[in-house]
């Protein structure tokens, strides 16, 4: 069956537009999605290969939500710079929809509560004219016990809401969202999504960027239509800088 890396614990599903196919347990579900046309899903209880940007591993103990979904997209297109924003925005709305409240993004691709991690981000594309999103949110999983070094670093939906939805559920509210944001990114350009993009920011922010080694520093102003960070340097001058140029963000406040 397509999708199905195992018969055990394998079942498709529908979600609106969508067909979701939910395993047991896979490497990763961005590699098992690879191979899966538009509007497919796939969703594991558990990776043993989870990865984040530049390669990182990512703790999918059994609770979270592991779901990589395929979408349409033309490679270097203003809407596949936008892909990671719109995911983000997505995400937020499935989440708030579920009851979680006080999110924010940081960029290009973590949803936090305050300052700890409660979703991450990871944008593929294994095949032309297809994009891969990889989304994984702390549900009811326990990562620190996994990785003493999460402590006091990660958000669970299970401390943030009054009723936690089951995973199947969560994922169809993602996939939902997903589709909606997304075509309205198709249709009509990332520049109406940019309000509600910076909005989930909390501007400005004294922030540190890692670009691979050097190390700068200052106010992170929000995204461009492009998708692309503004920073605002001490002398008042905007600087702008491409997800792959940085290795890693973090807040100085």
């Amino acid at each position: 069956m397509l999708g199905c890396v195992n018969e055990v614990g394998c079942e498709v599903r529908r979600a609106q537009e969508w067909t979701l196919i939910e395993n047991s347990e896979v490497t990763s579900t961005n590699l098992v999605a690879a191979k899966l046309p538009v509007w497919h899903a796939v969703r594991a209880d558990t990776q043993t290969a989870g990865r984040g940007r530049f390669q990182r591993a990512w703790v999918s103990d059994a609770g979270g939500l592991w779901l990589s979904a395929v979408v349409p997209v033309e490679t270097n297109s203003p809407a596949w710079r936008m892909l990671p924003l719109a995911a983000g925005v997505a995400v937020c709305d499935a989440l708030r929809a579920n009851g979680a409240k006080q999110l924010r993004l940081r960029w290009p691709n973590d949803i936090l509560v305050g300052d700890r991690k409660l979703a991450g981000l990871l944008i593929d594309q294994f095949q032309p004219g297809l994009a891969v999103v990889g989304v994984g949110i702390n549900v009811c999983n326990q990562p620190e016990a996994r990785d003493g070094r999460l402590k006091g670093h990660v958000a669970r939906l299970a401390d943030l809401v009054s009723a936690v939805p089951s995973l199947h559920e969560l994922a169809r509210h993602v996939l939902v969202a997903l589709h909606a944001v997304w075509q309205e990114v198709r249709n009509a350009g990332g520049e109406t999504l940019l309000p509600r993009v910076n909005a989930l920011w909390h501007l400005p922010r004294a922030v540190r960027l890692d670009l691979d080694g050097a190390q700068v520093t200052g106010a992170f102003a929000g995204v461009d239509a492009c998708g692309r960070l503004q920073l605002q340097r001490p002398d008042g001058k905007i600087k702008f800088y491409e997800p792959q140029d940085v290795r890693l963000l973090r807040d100085l406040d």
